[in-house]
């Protein structure tokens, strides 16, 4: 008997179809071995036909929208803008619309000079009462029209190690100065600054307002009608945000005397006033607000337990209840919602690769407001002040960009949710300590350590030593305003402290200390080629000395390697050879190193026996973090010329 199919049996069905020809295939199969006897035309023209291939095409369209649906749910294979900045947001990275090109931005003014004194006994200094500040975002213009703003305050009647300033004379009658010549710097990013005005009726949970500027770079402020301050955060749950403020004695009545090496102290400052950003795929920026309505600090991200469970004893519980899931928003755990208010919001856009413009092309200031106590001051210099004001890049503007493309955001998303913004390997805390903005203090040397405890199995007279697990050892050095190396005050270090504790492991107890400086000194001798000026060669060996110990190549727990230093010499043009020296050197180096320690000269006070610090031509520093300085360089080399390569002395 032959084999037939019923009509009750089970119909076996292909699920690996993709595409049309495959289904159109299939479904003639299907036809032929479940429907011998209803369908036999499978000409190309027939009715019948026809249907199987709307039934194919269907199945086509449908195959390729649930395949795009699930490869866009993956951030690696999505290639919607949308959907990308989406995903890449729940990340924690924001995509970067425009970037603005940086430069350092040179200004000057003149005052007018002090002279006290009579005769061959005079002196004379420059009048600083005169002396100009211009605030943050400042606005100034390039020659081709870029637009660019101040990232610090600039005030001429200061100076520190972190915002030092020029003094020259600028004029002079019969050799006496009469106007002095001031110079700082600082840094300007492109971009334009946009001030928006928001009215807000009743509060609205989670109100979203879109800017009205597309490629914004930073929102600058957010004040509401009644002088409140929002601040913006990474996530709405965040509570406590990093503000900066002036170190002066309202601030701190301790640290304001530090304000040398650390103008600005960082705070923690709780806050239920506070807005997250959302890059939209139009390229517009849009602030989200929480959904509180109390202006009280935030204490605690729980839902309210009267939405939830029973309120009162012996009151029904609510928990064997179907509840609704807002009720876990009737917080204000996620910040305050503004209402019956006008929001004042500044913010920074625009940007691009038009924007890197060239050396000496920023010339005009606009819309910028000098500040200056006038009491006092002679009208005629006053106004001589403000007109001597001038600017220039010396430096070009780099580092403007257009929007980034979306395999940039796909790939920067990625790196930025692995490293999480946090602090784990030394390597990580190095960076950001480097990272500190400079308005908190300059951090020229960091090193950073396992701490260490004493071993106390081994004995109360022991010096054995076991690792401390649950903190680290960070060794910073600060430069002075002639950059050299210093100890950092500890206004400083508390603005460490603080900065780190946004990214450090809540484990990780962080020690910050002082590194030890040890200042040197260094000799050598040298053979000149024959033909060459001996002075000349000299002078040039002392130059390559002094190159090799830029304070900027040096670290904390940095070796010195004799051979190289005598290497480089020896690179001079018109040196012959290093000769090692034989006074002062039992290790017999190409060159010798010194420690110079005494205070009176100068130096740090450290003393250091270099000769039991040298391993096979190499001078170690000390076990406890120690920075190598040659400090005066001027004094601190000692190059003598013994011959040449004739013999002749």
């Amino acid at each position: 008997m032959p084999y037939s199919v019923t009509k009750n049996s089970v119909k076996e069905v292909r699920y690996l179809n993709k595409d049309f020809a495959s289904f159109k295939e299939n479904l003639i199969e299907f036809t032929k071995i479940y429907f011998p006897n209803e369908f036999n035309d499978f000409n190309e023209a027939s009715p019948g036909m026809m249907f199987i291939e709307m039934a194919a095409y269907v199945g086509d369209v449908l195959s390729y929208y649930i395949d795009n649906q699930f490869k866009e749910s993956l951030l690696a294979f999505a290639e919607e803008k949308r959907t990308v900045y989406n995903m890449a947001q729940a990340l924690g990275y924001k995509p970067k619309l425009a970037t603005g090109a940086v430069t350092d931005l040179d200004l000057f003014q003149t005052v007018p000079a002090i002279t006290s004194g009579t005769g061959d006994s005079y002196t004379t200094k420059p009048d600083l009462n005169y002396a100009l500040r211009f605030r943050e975002n400042m606005q100034v213009q390039s020659v081709t029209g870029v637009n660019f703003l101040s990232v610090d305050d600039v005030n001429f009647k200061f100076s520190s190690s972190n915002d030092p300033m020029e003094i020259s004379i600028y004029e002079s009658n019969n050799n006496i100065p009469v106007t002095y010549l001031l110079k700082k710097s600082v840094k300007v990013v492109s971009g334009d600054l946009k001030t928006e005005y928001v009215t807000i009726g009743s509060a609205e949970k989670y109100k979203r307002i879109a800017l009205s500027e597309p490629d914004v770079t930073e929102i600058i402020s957010c004040l509401d009608s009644d002088g409140n301050r929002w601040h913006e955060v990474p996530f709405l749950a965040q509570d406590t945000v990093f503000v900066d403020q002036i170190n002066d004695v309202r601030t701190d009545d301790q640290l304001y005397t530090q304000a040398d090496q650390a103008p600005y102290l960082l705070k923690l400052l709780k806050t239920s006033r506070r807005f997250t950003t959302f890059i939209r795929e139009d390229g517009r920026t849009e602030m989200r607000f929480g959904a509180g309505t109390s202006d009280s600090p935030d204490e605690e991200i729980v839902p309210n337990p009267d939405e939830v469970g029973s309120s009162l004893p012996g009151s029904p519980s609510k928990l064997g209840e179907a509840f609704d899931p807002s009720n876990f928003l009737k917080t204000k755990a996620y910040g305050q919602a503004p209402s019956n208010t006008t929001l004042t919001i500044r913010y920074r856009h625009g940007g691009g690769i038009d924007h890197n413009i060239a050396s000496d092309s920023i010339k005009t200031m606009i819309n910028t407001q000098i500040e200056i106590d006038e009491s006092g001051l002679s009208s005629g210099l006053l106004a001589a002040t403000k007109s001597s004001v001038a600017l220039n890049n010396s430096i070009p503007a780099t580092g403007g960009r257009g929007p980034e493309s979306i395999i940039e955001v796909k790939n920067n998303a990625l790196a930025y949710f692995q490293a999480q913004s946090r602090a784990v390997t030394k390597e990580d805390y190095i960076t950001r300590v480097y990272s500190l903005p400079a308005r908190f203090g300059n951090v020229a040397k960091a090193y950073i350590i396992q701490d260490t405890q004493l071993d106390s199995q081994s004995g109360a007279n022991s010096e054995d030593r076991i690792v401390n697990p649950l903190a680290l050892n960070l060794y910073v050095l600060g430069y002075d305003a002639s950059k050299r190396l210093v100890n950092l005050n500890q206004a400083v270090k508390e603005n460490i402290q603080t900065y780190l504790t946004q990214f450090r492991m809540v484990t990780d107890a962080v020690n910050i200390k002082d590194a030890f400086v040890i200042n040197i000194g260094v000799s050598f001798n040298i053979l000149t080629q024959a033909g060459y000026n001996k002075e000349e060669v000299l002078l040039k060996a002392i130059q390559k000395v002094k190159e090799f110990f830029d304070i900027d190549k040096w670290q904390i727990a940095q070796p010195i390697v004799a051979a190289d230093l005598a290497y480089e010499i020896s690179l001079c043009d018109g040196v012959s050879a290093v000769v090692p020296p034989e006074e002062d050197n039992p290790k017999g180096l190409p060159v010798v190193i010194k420690n110079k320690y005494l205070k009176s000269g100068g130096y740090s006070g450290n003393v250091y026996n270099i000769d039991e610090a040298t391993r096979d031509g190499v001078v170690y520093p000390s076990l406890d973090p120690s920075c190598f300085e040659l400090k005066f360089s001027s004094t601190d080399i000692e190059g003598r010329v013994v011959g040449d390569s004739t013999g002749d002395n």
